[in-house]
């Protein structure tokens, strides 16, 4: 999405959430009295039954909290799938699910302009220019293709500056020899200084789901495709891509109640600019896979046209992980 008016500030709201009353305190008002003497709940059928609920209701959130995405590997660290929230977010489609091992995988900033190219690439372009196995858009850009936010490629501003409200910060690579590899960062809670870049490969944008559960957009009813970068509970990173036009608030909502192991989670971009390619050669050893492979035409098919993006990011396996080829979960 183009310019720097299509997303909302930031909601200053509380979002309120249902909380359960402990089973503590059910059993304590489901006490019956008899005669003037407190009888035990679970002598009675009606505390049978009222503890029967309690079960029931303690197994049902425990599957609803869980969530697992099962799909293709494409590499060791690298896996591809299709996550359906339905159930749970009646007005969310499936997404296209990239899981990403920071320690397996590298990311790599590109910038037009420092690629020798006179106009942005599409994605495709992109993807073929620098061979990685996957390449997503960086964020969000000007009409005249300057990025908006900070964004640094191998250690070096390239040329934009920092957004004043923007508060999403997508780093990787750090500079000194630690981990984590690659994190989403929220710049009211954590620090970036840039005359000592911590990281590498920075691209800053959106944040949209914090740490601490807020949806940090607000509820405009605007519905576009998107594409979100989240850190995981695990430090893996997932890319998700939707396959159907949504709104950025409903989606921050699907994602805090339907998948909590996301820590928090940054929107890169939206409209027709929102895209990701899969390199071809893994998408035919894929496609040649007995099983089915939703994830492909969804990505193929999700846009009609793919737009020139002035900055993207590539994943590709660390120097130990070449070679390692793609296999079927």
């Amino acid at each position: 999405m183009r310019g720097p008016y299509r997303i909302r500030p930031l909601d200053s709201s509380n979002n309120l959430r249902l909380r359960i009353g402990s089973p503590s305190l059910l059993l304590k008002d489901a006490m019956v009295q008899s005669n003037s003497v407190l009888r035990p709940l679970t002598y009675t059928p009606i505390a049978r039954f009222l503890f029967g609920i309690i079960l029931v209701m303690s197994g049902g959130l425990s599957t609803a909290t869980a969530q697992t995405l099962t799909g293709d590997q494409l590499g060791n660290g690298l896996s591809i799938s299709v996550w359906s929230p339905h159930a749970q977010c009646p007005g969310v489609a499936p997404l296209v699910a990239v899981e990403i091992d920071p320690d397996r995988y590298r990311f790599t900033v590109h910038y037009y302009r420092q690629e020798g190219v006179s106009e942005p690439l599409d994605i495709r372009q992109w993807q073929e220019r620098t061979g990685h196995d996957l390449v997503f858009n960086a964020g969000l850009f000007r009409e005249n293709y300057a990025y908006l936010g900070l964004l640094y490629g191998n250690g070096r501003s390239l040329g934009s500056k920092r957004h004043a409200t923007w508060q999403g910060l997508f780093a990787a690579e750090p500079a000194a020899d630690r981990s984590p590899r690659a994190r989403v960062l929220d710049l009211t809670f954590d620090t970036f200084d840039e005359e000592r870049v911590p990281y590498r490969e920075v691209a800053q944008s959106l944040m949209l789901l914090d740490r601490t559960g807020k949806v940090r957009v607000r509820q405009t009813g605007k519905r576009a495709y998107q594409t979100l970068v989240a850190e995981q509970s695990n430090g893996h990173l997932l890319l998700l891509k939707t396959t159907e036009v949504v709104s950025l608030y409903t989606l921050g909502e699907c994602l805090r109640d339907a998948f909590p192991s996301l820590q928090q989670v940054m929107a890169m971009d939206g409209g027709s600019s929102s895209d990701i390619a899969v390199s071809p050669s893994l998408r035919q050893a894929t496609s040649k896979m007995a099983g089915t492979h939703g994830w492909i035409p969804l990505l193929e098919d999700s846009l009609a046209t793919h737009i020139g993006l002035p900055a993207v990011i590539g994943v590709s396996p660390r120097p130990e992980q070449t070679g390692v080829k793609a296999i079927s979960k």
